[in-house]
């Protein structure tokens, strides 16, 4: 069984708002100690329970001494360094804000190390990238999946003056993550600091998977929103490990301009995106044209990234995509030895008996090469040594 978090941030997201639901999961038990750890800087963290849209959720409120300075990376590096919490915790915070400058570097058009921090840089969200990564680090969750953020409309105030909503930080941030992103609305509903913290912890982007709920935390947006409750949830529960509990859904693209050369990099990437199989199928398309149909089937939590990679690696702007059944077979990898040459095998099982054994190609291919065979006398070696391996001799 798999321990997984949900993130629901279809009313947008912000570092106060992870860590109401952080606290009202019992993740955060230690935030006055953390407040005590950051005394010199005059924080204090007050929490509580409100509500928002008639839904009860935690509201946390940093608080911060009213002259702060401008900071930069170098500043904010020596504040968390000096925190007592586990190591990988600051490691991911330091990573937070090295996201944050690399986004802020990209908008003004400077370099992570001279971003002076404005609203980042304050104590609030020191406290907010900090506490959610203790909270993320204390659930222990093998997968953190987050639904596509929506970031809100209309315009909000900051150090640089009126920006529009998406703020061109928040919009840098989602580049090169798994994240997605909606508008809707007329006010920010999506913070830099909230989006950073979730593209730091997020190993998957889509709809809420199949999941044994265990616990669910709220956490309290500052204001009260007329269109929906202003918070994000966090649902924690259980997985099975077993493809068999995952929704898959294929995704497709019918394309007639890329060079042909170039397939074997698409397939590849849609692997490397976390596609379970990826395709070709030729066809013809209106006026006599030849195309390909690319095909990737995909759990539903790693669809944002391989619909990305299908973006990024062909020429078309549409894709389309069908919810699908699929059963796999129990599978594992054993080694067996041909002719003093290591050969992998994917073994198959039905009712814990082997039913299908494939020797891996490219081992067969490295070992007749080396052996200086043919490659299908190789192959005919190798199955027979894998029938030997698995059934005795002489099966």
């Amino acid at each position: 069984m798999s321990r997984v978090g949900w993130v629901d941030c279809s009313s947008g997201v912000s570092g106060d708002m992870l860590l109401g639901a952080l606290s009202d999961l019992g993740a955060l038990p230690d935030l006055a100690d953390l407040a005590a750890a950051l005394d010199s800087l005059g924080v204090t963290i007050e929490t509580s329970r409100t509500s928002r849209g008639g839904l009860s959720a935690v509201s946390v409120v940093v608080g911060a001494a009213a002259e702060q300075p401008h900071r930069r990376l170098v500043d904010i590096r020596r504040i968390v360094e000096a925190v007592g919490v586990p190591d990988e915790v600051k490691a991911r915070a330091l990573s937070v804000f090295g996201r944050l400058a690399a986004a802020e570097a990209a908008v003004h058009g400077t370099t992570s190390d001279d971003v002076e921090f404005h609203e980042v840089g304050a104590v609030d969200s020191i406290v907010d990238v900090l506490a959610s990564c203790l909270g993320f680090h204390s659930l222990e969750l093998n997968e953190v999946i987050v639904s596509p953020i929506a970031l809100g409309g209309g315009t909000v105030h900051t150090a640089h003056g009126e920006l529009p909503v998406p703020t061109p930080a928040a919009l840098a941030l989602l580049g090169d993550t798994s994240l997605r992103g909606s508008g809707g609305g007329a006010v920010e509903l999506a913070t830099p600091t909230g989006i950073a913290v979730l593209a730091e912890w997020a190993t998957g982007c889509g709809a809420m998977p199949l999941l044994a709920v265990h616990h669910v935390g709220t956490g309290a947006g500052s204001r009260d929103l007329p269109d929906r409750p202003n918070v994000v949830r966090l649902v924690v529960g259980e997985a099975a490990d077993d493809e068999a509990a995952e929704e898959w859904v294929v995704v497709e693209a019918n394309v007639d301009d890329l060079d042909p050369r170039l397939w074997p990099g698409v397939l590849a990437a849609l692997m490397d995106a976390g596609a379970a199989d990826a395709w070709l199928t030729p066809i013809l398309m209106k006026k006599g044209r030849p195309a390909h149909t690319v095909s990737a089937l995909t759990s539903t939590s790693l669809l944002g990234a391989v619909q990305g990679a299908m973006f990024t690696h062909t020429s078309t702007i549409g894709l389309r995509w069908n919810h699908v059944g699929k059963h796999a077979l129990d599978r594992q990898t054993i080694t067996v030895e041909v002719q003093g040459q290591a050969i992998r095998v994917k073994v198959a099982f039905a009712e814990g008996k082997p039913v299908s054994a494939t020797p891996e190609f490219d081992d067969i291919a490295a070992a007749a090469n080396a052996l200086r065979v043919p490659t299908k006398h190789m192959l005919e070696a190798a199955v027979a040594g894998v029938r030997n391996a698995l059934h005795g001799p002489g099966s």
